[in-house]
């Protein structure tokens, strides 16, 4: 008779050997078939019904309890990024120009020992887990792609409630869970904009059309634009992050173009930013006579917890960690991700926790997507057991509180 904590502490070296062999093999993109690979083999023996995608290299995995209830989605995505790791760790990328910049390797080893814990309380549970592991999320939006490939009925009865988790390798202490209601994400849009004028010589600048004091004026415009027209208390951030135009100091170019991201935090900005953005660019340019053309990309909506289940996920947590390991932060996240596309049909939330090694500081340790991010694996036990106590508390079964 042990505790839920117990348990999840007695599979942490598997589920740290099984992180590691993620960690030095990364995948990137909606295509993960090494990561598929290792999820399957992680889950092999599991009493669970086992499917995999179509349009991905997705892994869902079904459990049905003893008894009839409600069903509980628990999510882990499994892709990297496209960058090359600077760490001496011993389980380092061995893929050139890939890396697990994003903890993504904690939350499917996370999402594997939930699904070890919950199997061995099968006899407890009143109702089904669905446990999504989910390539794509930075950007190729494999959420949805498994939305449109039926996740939420692949237990046979719409999905009820929905839950995953996020590591983060700075701002909070190590082994903090910490996360809030309401908007908890910044949507995440990209504009990239062409001016289109007509080049020449920069002796005669007269006899062109000059696009790029235009496309200065435009992005100076755009920040006057974000400051002014919005309410501070329902920001926006827009941020230029490449300008390019020409490739020699006396030739006038005949384009300039740039690229930047814009984040939001309420549906009514996000659909205000697509329509308005664009008209402010053309109009500029049609001010000095030039095109400008404007493609707006949207990518992932406002991520929402829903009220009720994040004061629920709180309560989880504090229940197993202890009131000082738990804090409803005051302030959203400026990242985006696609488990927003879930929580816009499910009501559930997304929970953060602390994932910097033991005593760094941080303020300034690396950031998520960083070359350098170190994430401690010691926090994956306290992964498995919180997302086997969202399910618990759901599905009746005996819960942290009590041995199980």
């Amino acid at each position: 008779m042990t505790s839920l904590a117990d348990r999840a502490q007695r599979i942490q070296p598997d589920l740290v050997a099984l992180r590691r062999a993620l960690h030095r093999e990364p995948e990137l993109g909606l295509r993960v078939p090494r990561t598929q690979s290792k999820v399957l083999a992680a889950l092999a023996g599991l009493p669970l019904e086992i499917t995999t995608g179509q349009g991905c290299t997705s892994v869902t995995a079904v459990l049905h309890g003893a008894h009839p209830g409600p069903t509980v989605l628990l999510r882990g995505d499994m892709d990297a990024l496209p960058i090359q790791e600077n760490n001496d760790l011993d389980y380092a990328s061995q893929v050139p120009g890939r890396m697990h910049a994003c903890g993504h390797d904690m939350h499917t080893a996370g999402l594997v020992g939930a699904a070890r814990l919950l199997t061995e309380l099968r006899d407890d549970l009143h109702g089904q887990v669905v446990f999504m592991f989910q390539p794509g999320e930075e950007g190729d939006r494999g959420a949805g792609v498994m939305l449109d490939e039926g996740i939420l009925t692949a237990a046979g009865r719409p999905v009820d409630f929905a839950f995953a988790m996020h590591v983060i390798a700075n701002r909070i202490p190590h082994g903090v869970i910490a996360t809030k209601p309401g908007p908890a994400a910044a949507a995440s849009d990209r504009l990239a904009i062409t001016v289109k004028g007509r080049g020449g010589h920069g002796a005669y600048p007269h006899t062109a059309l000059d696009p790029v004091p235009v496309l200065c004026e435009i992005v100076l415009a755009m920040q006057g634009f974000i400051t002014r027209r919005f309410d501070v208390f329902d920001p926006v951030v827009l941020t230029v992050g490449h300008l390019a135009a020409g490739a020699k100091a006396n030739v006038i170019p005949s384009t300039a173009v740039l690229d930047a991201t814009v984040r939001s935090y309420s549906e009514a900005n996000h659909a205000r930013l697509q329509r308005e953005l664009p008209a402010l660019a053309a109009g500029i340019a049609a001010a000095h006579g030039i095109e400008a053309q404007c493609d707006y990309h949207v990518g992932y909506p406002v991520l929402v917890n829903d009220a009720t289940e994040t004061a629920y996920a709180l309560d989880a947590a504090r229940s197993l960690f202890g009131p000082g390991q738990v804090f409803q932060s005051p302030t959203s996240a400026t990242g985006s991700e696609d488990f927003a596309l879930v929580l816009q049909q499910v009501p559930g939330a997304m929970m953060y926790i602390g994932a910097s090694p033991a005593g760094a500081d941080l303020a300034t340790a690396p950031t998520n997507h960083s070359p350098q991010a170190v994430f401690d694996d010691a926090v994956l036990w306290r992964q498995a057991a919180l997302l086997t106590e969202l399910a618990l508390g759901k599905l009746g079964g005996a819960g942290s509180g009590a041995p199980v």
